[in-house]
């Protein structure tokens, strides 16, 4: 796997600036963090070298003066919005969230439930949260945010909010996912703060976009892509280049927002401290990219990939065509196409060939191999022990899995768990192998080749399950499909 990153260097800058920005403030710094604090796997694809706990161990360093709010909004809880990199619900993921956070020794204040206006979900999560002695908090909708500041600045607006009673100096406000309205807690909690006479600070933790990269940088625009259903904007922030006579990148709701920032802080401190929104950020990830073009070709990828995964949401009834069209039209800013994608050309010529539902992957040597569909394997379980094979040196011709040692789980799978697909998905195949490993060398050779498969590229001809699609997510490899439920079962054959 090639490294575009340096992620030593992005933990000591980083932890060095948000130190600088805590000790600007006086009694207490509200810390938007954006993006996944301690799963952020956007920016490890995007970064070659980004771990996605980076955020994470930095916030470690200042536990004992951090405390954390969990927002999460009232729109995505009526709606049962789903993170899709993990396939739960957003509410569901608050608890996860506030679990990971405990079991690291962090505090966890309470949940917010932000974009609040009577629904009966928000309600009843709210309810069944304090049910668990987990302290909820509502903050409303505010007609007009964010232009309206006269209201929004008012007990009208954020006076009408649930005041979050706090006692570290560094509170720290992330969310499931993006658009939960973690920057308007801040900003209420900045003025409810005010009003009791305590002294409070903003900084805005977000790790894309990269301001200090060009605008049409692949970065930048895999961002963009990534939150193609928010409808969000990567701008040039128009404060910062009046301010300085310096091009910064920033996207549409922060520069939205700032109007409102300014006039918060000259509400509090008597003039703004920023200039810019720009200014707000903590970002230092684009001084520690170490190779620009493997980064560029990994967002290439991945601007690709989100166009995919817009396709099969919309196939399954959860996406958009306006978020299809978008990604559609930055992947021709970009001047890319899905052939840009070798494993998707792969699979489909052998799709045109075989005419049964097929799989390829693109190891990290370039190398490209393809599998298909049988009434024993799924394609991409195929795939799987044919990458294997390859890495360990095993030969094509070579069975790992004895058809006999298969049938057996066929028909507990179809008999006794009354399933409707026989065939064995990649988590199947792989616990199998490893039983193999202990009588087979072959197997255990192909088992010790898993970790070198992070960072391979594979695309399918059919939608995969929740269960493959999973693995190859725990393996670190990059996935796409085809927007299509089912293709014809293959002859019987093993690998």
């Amino acid at each position: 796997m090639e490294y575009g990153f340096d992620n030593q260097k992005y933990l000591k800058i980083q932890s060095d600036r948000i130190k600088q920005r805590i000790a600007t403030f006086g009694d207490k710094l509200y810390m938007e963090f954006g993006g996944k604090l301690f799963d952020d796997f956007h920016a490890s694809r995007v970064l070659p070298g980004f771990e996605p706990d980076s955020k994470l161990k930095m916030l470690m360093q200042l536990r004992d003066d951090a405390e954390i709010i969990i927002v999460i909004s009232a729109v995505d809880i009526e709606k049962n919005k789903i993170r899709n990199d993990l396939g739960i619900t957003y509410d569901m993921d608050v608890l996860r969230l506030r679990d990971e956070f405990m079991d690291r020794g962090l505090s966890v204040n309470s949940v917010v439930i932000t974009h609040f206006n009577g629904q009966s979900s928000a309600e009843a999560y709210r309810k069944r949260l304090e049910n668990m002695g987990i302290k909820v908090y509502y903050h409303h909708t505010i007609e007009g945010y964010p232009n309206n500041v006269a209201l929004i600045d008012s007990e009208e607006g954020f006076g009408k909010n649930d005041y979050v009673e706090t006692t570290k100096p560094l509170v720290v406000v992330t969310a499931p996912g993006p658009g939960s309205g973690k920057m308007a807690v801040c900003l209420s909690q900045l003025y409810q703060e005010n009003k009791r006479g305590i002294k409070a600070g903003y900084a805005k933790f977000e790790t894309f976009p990269v301001w200090n990269l060009p605008l049409s940088h692949p970065i930048n625009i895999a961002y963009e892509a990534a939150t193609a259903d928010l409808d969000d904007v990567n701008m040039i922030d128009p404060f910062h280049l009046d301010a300085y006579g310096e091009t910064a990148v920033n996207y549409n709701r922060d520069i939205e927002i700032f109007p409102v920032m300014n006039a918060l802080f000259d509400d509090i401190y008597g003039q703004t401290p920023y200039k810019s929104p720009t200014d707000m950020g903590v970002n230092m990830i684009g001084y520690c990219i170490s190779d620009d073009e493997v980064c560029s070709k990994a967002s290439l990828q991945e601007v690709i990939r989100r166009y995919y995964s817009a396709l099969c949401n919309y196939a399954e009834g959860k996406g958009s065509e306006a978020e299809i069209a978008k990604i559609a039209m930055l992947m021709k800013k970009a001047k890319i196409t899905t052939d840009d994608r070798k494993c998707t050309v792969a699979a489909k010529e052998r799709l045109e060939k075989s005419q049964y539902a097929t799989a390829a992957i693109e190891l990290c040597d370039g190398t490209l191999l393809t599998g298909e569909t049988s009434s024993l394997l799924g394609p991409s379980a195929a795939l799987l022990l044919n990458a294997l094979k390859y890495l360990a040196g095993i030969a094509h011709n070579v069975k790992l899995i004895p058809q006999q040692m298969i049938a057996p789980i066929q028909k507990t799978k179809v008999n006794y768990l009354h399933g409707h697909n026989p065939r064995l998905h990649t988590d199947e195949v792989l616990v199998a192998i490893s039983m193999m490993s202990l009588i087979d060398e072959n197997c255990k050779m192909a088992l010790d080749q898993l970790p070198n498969l992070a960072g391979a590229q594979v695309h399918s001809t059919v939608m995969l399950s929740e269960v493959d699609r999973k693995t190859f997510q725990k393996l670190g490899i990059g996935l796409t499909c085809d927007p299509v439920r089912k293709l014809k079962v293959h002859r019987d054959e093993t690998d």
